[in-house]
């Protein structure tokens, strides 16, 4: 009798553990692998200048909301009265000390799981390139303006080697930017899309599968009971008139506007109007669903960036991202659809019949993603391709994006004229209008005059003028420009800490969004104006 007892006994349930319960709202954002991606990043902060922003970066980084494993604080810099004004992570203790090292302290109190390293440490003389060879690999390098050039030249030859993202910082004043560079191309997999727009139905392909469990459940639909009419799932429902209407229309589907108003009467005719709320829930789902469900097939712009993409390394060639996408690509042009995503909307139905529709979706998914494996293991390299990697492909194809598809840099001179005439627009709306209306005026021009000031931090509005005239002319003549390059001027490379707090935290943001290879990240250079309270993306 014990042993019946024992054998009926359920398993004990496992809760979260501490890990878990720890970082229970970031698994929710980017799930185990992403948070197992931040957990190993190595990250390098070359800091400089006023140091506020760099380590405010950072901060937002070790946290234990996020968490990165590891980073590195290059900074030379010796803590003076003014630092204490603009750091929190500084105080009057670490006069006299390496700013690099105090700060590493400081934020290794945040979070005690994370490791840190600062240099130069005791006597020893910084050399920047020794740091880059023997504390890495790095997953991202950040460093701030002002800095040396030669640092930076040293920063982008070693990152250029090993690809390795870097992201440019500098908060003056009012002002502040951060540019990326990604060298090469950078795919996200896992974009994250509004989940209305990741909902694929299949309706105009239906799968023989699909279409018998529809056709089983509407074979004597006028003689169903109440219940079982008003339990109907819309996406039968949708099927079996689609079928009456191809009958009545030599085989089309009702995919222009006109045809979609006519084929939502065909659908709501069908509802059973004897009861009290006067028609059927499920219908009516039915009806909304018609324009996001019933249309012709097509890329998504991102995707479509993909397919036609030149891979030219031999590295990218043997990457499982572009193996996969191979792989996808073939499979598009074969079936003229991509593979199912897998996953049914909540719709009313009765649960035995919607659990029974749901697993013929994630069937026809699995079925789709493992004809996707059996290309990629028949192509050069695929061989070593994860399982895991192509199903994760699969459920996101439609919504892939590549990063700097296109490394080649605009003009700056041509940047420059189309935000001009972009202020000029804005101008004359605000006159037009009497002010009652108006646009937002550029922030190309601030980052200009912030470039200008990249070495030279106490550079005046004439000398950051004058560099800016070398690299666009015509700025010379544009008043907005020369009243922003005051403004720089007056910050004499001084930081708000207010301003660099906020930059520090849109910084990390980014960086977590390339560092765990989700969501979409900024492509090229944000930036805001504490003035006006705005931020711009432009691609440089």
């Amino acid at each position: 009798m014990a042993e019946i007892v024992a054998d009926q006994t359920p398993p004990v349930l496992r809760g979260p553990t501490e890990k878990e319960k720890k970082y229970d709202r970031q698994l929710r954002l980017w799930a185990a692998s992403g948070q197992a991606a931040l957990e190993s990043a190595n990250i390098l902060l070359v800091n400089s200048g006023a140091g506020a922003v760099g380590v405010e970066t950072l901060k937002n980084l070790v946290l234990p909301g996020k968490r990165i494993g590891r980073f590195v604080i290059v900074d030379d810099s010796i803590v003076d009265e003014a630092d204490l004004g603009v750091n929190f992570f500084l105080d009057e203790n670490s006069l006299g000390r390496t700013r690099s090292e105090c700060c590493t302290q400081f934020l290794l109190e945040l979070n005690p799981e994370v490791q840190g390293e600062w240099h130069p440490q005791s006597e020893e003389k910084l050399d920047l390139r020794q740091v880059l060879d023997r504390s890495g690999p790095f997953t991202l390098i950040m460093y701030t303006n002002p800095s040396r050039e030669e640092d930076i030249a040293t920063i982008e030859s070693h990152a250029s080697q090993h690809q390795t993202p870097v992201v440019c910082i500098h908060s003056a004043g009012f002002y502040s930017y951060f540019r990326f560079s990604l060298h090469g191309t950078f795919p996200i997999v896992d974009t994250h899309p509004e989940v209305e727009k990741t909902t694929d139905l299949r309706l105009l392909q239906p799968w023989p599968e699909l279409s018998a469990f529809s056709e089983d459940m509407v074979r004597s639909i006028d003689t169903l009971d109440d219940h079982e009419h008003g339990h109907l799932p819309y996406v039968v429902i949708l099927l079996h008139f689609l079928e009456r209407w191809r009958r009545s229309h030599d085989g089309k589907n009702p995919t222009g506007l006109k045809e979609k108003k006519e084929f939502s009467k065909l659908v709501l005719g069908g509802s059973r109007t004897n009861n009290p709320e006067g028609g059927e829930e499920n219908f009516q789902e039915a009806v909304d669903a018609i324009n996001k469900n019933i249309k012709v097939p097509e890329l998504e712009p991102g995707l479509e960036e993909v397919f036609n993409y030149q891979v030219s390394s031999e590295a990218d060639q043997k990457s499982p991202f572009w193996i996969i996408a191979g792989a996808i690509r073939l499979f598009y042009q074969k079936h003229g659809s991509l593979p199912l995503p897998g996953s049914l909307p909540d719709m009313k139905a009765q649960s035995s019949v919607y659990v029974k529709l749901q697993s013929i979706y994630k069937a026809k998914a699995r079925k789709d993603a493992q004809e996707v494996l059996q290309t990629v293991r028949a192509s050069a390299g695929g061989e070593h391709v994860n399982s895991t990697e192509v199903d994760l492909f699969c459920k996101n194809a439609r919504f892939v994006k590549l990063i700097n598809a296109n490394p080649t840099r605009s003009e700056l001179a041509q940047v420059f004229d189309a935000e001009k005439a972009n202020d000029e627009a804005a101008e004359a709306m605000k006159i037009e209008t009497g002010g009652a209306f108006s646009l937002p005026l550029s922030n190309f021009f601030i980052y200009l005059a912030l470039r200008a000031t990249s070495h030279s931090p106490t550079a005046t509005s004439d000398e950051i003028m004058s560099a800016i005239t070398q690299l666009v002319p015509q700025a010379a003549e544009y008043e907005r420009m020369g009243q922003i390059a005051q403004e720089v001027a007056r910050a004499g490379g001084g930081e708000l800490h207010n301003i660099s707090a906020l930059t520090g935290g849109m910084v990390a943001q980014e960086v977590i969004k390339i560092i765990t290879k989700q969501y979409i990240p900024i492509d090229d250079a944000c930036i805001f104006d504490g003035i006006s309270s705005r931020c711009q993306v432009l691609r440089l």
